[in-house]
């Protein structure tokens, strides 16, 4: 980094009693994790409050490598967006092709498990089944009903690929769980993180169920009565 743009930084930095240093403690685990949820950890609690403070600064720096920002501020988590990504209730700009690990590419079970957890949240909202901090807990039985369901699709049987799955939903922030023998459990459950929304957007569970919005709560429905069978 240029000096001439440390000096411009440390100097907006210090009316607000923040180093150079903690500053880029911000930028480096925004763009590492491409997440910071408040709630996660100690660590990304004290990040996050630090952010409030330096918010304007932090998003002016980001924008200079065109890396768009999203800050849900009722559940106090961030989520950073490499250029040219479709940014759920931001507006979009054209930008340059961008490959950087911060850019995440779930592979196709991956990404089938999340637009299920998606639906899952939704209809739990619609339900008044979300608690105090936006989450959706979840049987981890009843998310493979709904993967079968919906995508024909089945969880990993090997329950080492399960868990390499689920814990990668869990460093993207999409889901969370006390531990991993947990998953060994046949009444193991998961909590949907409020994050999904900004992973999965509207659009995505419109183009899921162009015709009808109802659908989803139809196949939540016949969801539940073959697990009732």
């Amino acid at each position: 980094m240029p000096q001439e743009l440390k000096n411009v930084i440390e100097e907006t930095l210090k009316p607000l009693n923040i180093s150079f240093q903690e500053f880029s403690e911000i930028i480096i685990r925004l763009l590492d994790y491409g997440m910071l949820n408040r709630s996660e950890s100690l660590i990304e609690s004290t990040l996050y409050d630090r952010y409030l403070q330096c918010a304007a600064l932090v998003e002016d720096y980001l924008s200079v490598m065109h890396v768009a920002l999203m800050h849900d501020k009722k559940f106090c988590f961030l989520r950073v967006y490499p250029p040219g990504a479709i940014v759920p209730g931001l507006q979009s700009h054209d930008a340059v092709p961008f490959n950087s690990g911060f850019r995440t590419r779930p592979s196709q079970q991956e990404v089938g498990v999340i637009i299920v957890l998606r639906v899952e949240y939704e209809k739990a909202l619609r339900e008044g089944q979300v608690d105090e901090h936006g989450c959706v807990m979840l049987p981890l039985e009843s998310l493979a009903i709904a993967l079968k369901n919906l995508l024909r699709r089945a969880l990993p049987d090997n329950q080492g690929e399960r868990k390499v799955l689920f814990k990668h939903l869990r460093q993207l922030r999409l889901i969370n769980f006390n531990s991993d023998s947990d998953l060994d459990l046949e009444d193991s459950w998961l909590s949907i993180q409020p994050a999904i929304t900004s992973f999965v957007s509207d659009t995505v569970l419109d183009q899921l169920y162009p015709n009808d919005s109802n659908d989803v709560d139809q196949f939540t429905a016949n969801k539940d009565s073959e697990k009732s069978d």
